[in-house]
């Protein structure tokens, strides 16, 4: 019997090569190279098929095309990311920690959409069927109808949807899918890649919505090759520290709706409910201002929300250290340095700490006003006025600059009780909002005088 050949796949993109090597010639990823067995080279009959007929060329003008129905699945929050709701035939990719609650969340939205009427199929490749029964009865979701499948190989669960055809199917997890027309093992790079693309296929042609929960690898990053992700209509990520009982899912592809959008949820004992006001989540409870604090009002996606920064200035050794959990380390060096240089706060034998509170992540730079105020606050151990924020970018040169949509910034603000806030000149409203002082300012140093006129 001849020996099988074996080739070396990449973990990260999926590049092969015929020996081991210590770096992936096609991504330059360190150790990423994993030995399989090489496929037949004999082509597949039916394989792969169009989804469509052959189509003519046609002006984009004269294509007919309407808006997607959108199913909601119960639950606010993921439909929020979702964009309204489960699209006829899309495909979502959704990874996480493990525990981190996405078999929790799939579930109680499998039993909002069975009992709303919609058929629903939930195929469980890491739990037995008694296993999904118990979570379901600690959810609380008694009576649930909702169809179970303990299943791993690709061509019986395909044959399954064909017979039942549900409206959304729910598959946990793809790593543990694998398909006999493959000898690799699964949760490989081809596994992963061969199942996900029949899968996709099966949901264009029958109109299921297929629902695909996905490992994650140490750095945070979805398992498998990055192609996994071109192939789905949206990409979610389940965030959150296992510690706390708060969970966000974010966002980063969507061709049915807008991308960046954040959901928030809270783990209970009843599962995971949907937060309506997180801005309540980030913004710490003082009796009476402190010094080092300052909320800015952040965007994530569509939503405005109120987060506090925090800052704390402490004397350090020859080299201060500069620690930021929330926020980019690199930016908050360049801040300290336009502080120096622009407002003459000097923090170079100062170690600083800078937190978002509530584990939230900012990535936007409107933060960095927030950010400098609450380092100069904890500098001078003067705290900020009450019912202060501020937003609004800083450039290099020291220049304040505006920060997208504004105006739905301060009148988040303003609804929930602050009274004076800094912002960019761009940024300053036509209109007053009522309850709301705003002082606008073109530079850094304008508003460090505002703020010491306030305080």
């Amino acid at each position: 019997m001849a020996k099988e050949k074996t080739i070396y796949t990449c973990n990260e993109c999926g590049g092969t090569s015929p020996k081991w090597l210590g770096k992936c010639p096609h991504c330059n990823a360190w150790n990423t190279l994993i030995e399989s067995v090489a496929e037949s080279a004999a082509p597949a009959k039916n394989r792969f098929a169009a989804l469509a007929k052959t189509a003519e060329i046609t002006a984009l003008a004269d294509i007919e095309a309407t808006d997607v129905d959108r199913t909601p699945t119960g639950q606010d929050e993921l439909d929020r990311v979702l964009g309204g709701g489960i699209v006829e035939g899309g495909v979502v990719l959704i990874g996480g920690d493990p525990g981190i609650g996405k078999s929790t969340l799939l579930l109680q939205a499998l039993d909002a959409l069975q009992r709303a009427g919609q058929k629903t199929l939930y195929v469980t490749g890491e739990e037995s069927g008694a296993q999904v029964a118990l979570r379901a009865r600690r959810l609380g979701l008694d009576g649930s109808q909702v169809q179970v499948l303990a299943e791993i190989q690709l061509e019986k669960i395909l044959a399954t949807l064909e017979t039942h055809q549900p409206a959304i199917a729910v598959i946990d997890s793809i790593q543990t899918v694998y398909s006999e027309q493959l000898t690799s093992a699964p949760g490989s790079v081809a596994q992963v890649r061969e199942c996900a693309a029949h899968l996709t296929r099966a949901a264009k042609a029958s109109g299921t919505a297929i629902v695909l929960v996905g490992h994650v690898t140490k750095e945070g990053a979805l398992a498998g090759p990055r192609v996994l992700e071109h192939m789905v209509d949206t990409v979610l990520y389940f965030e959150g520290d296992t510690h706390s009982s708060f969970r966000l899912i974010r966002a980063i592809k969507n061709r049915f709706g807008a991308v960046n959008e954040i959901g928030v949820f809270a783990m209970t004992e009843k599962g995971l409910k949907g937060v309506t006001n997180p801005s309540a989540i980030f913004l710490s409870q003082h009796a009476e201002p402190v010094p080092g604090s300052c909320v800015m009002v952040t965007l994530e996606g569509t939503r405005p929300m109120l987060v506090e920064i925090q800052a704390l200035v402490d004397s350090g050794g020859p080299s201060p250290r500069r620690l930021s959990v929330g926020l980019e380390r690199d930016r908050l060096a360049m801040l300290l340095a336009v502080l120096h240089r622009h407002a003459g706060v000097a923090c170079m034998d100062q170690d600083v700490f800078v937190n978002a509170v509530g584990g939230v992540r900012i990535t936007e730079p409107a933060a960095d006003l927030a950010v400098m105020l609450a380092i100069t606050s904890s500098l001078r151990g003067k705290p900020l006025p009450k019912g202060f924020i501020a937003f609004g970018e800083v450039g290099l040169a020291g220049e304040v600059r505006p920060a997208p949509r504004g105006q739905e910034r301060l009148k988040e603000a303003a609804k929930l009780g602050f009274s004076v806030a800094v912002v960019p000149k761009a940024n300053a409203p036509k209109k007053a909002i009522e309850g709301l002082t705003i002082h606008p300012v073109e530079r850094v140093d304008e508003a460090m005088e505002v703020v010491r006129s306030l305080t």
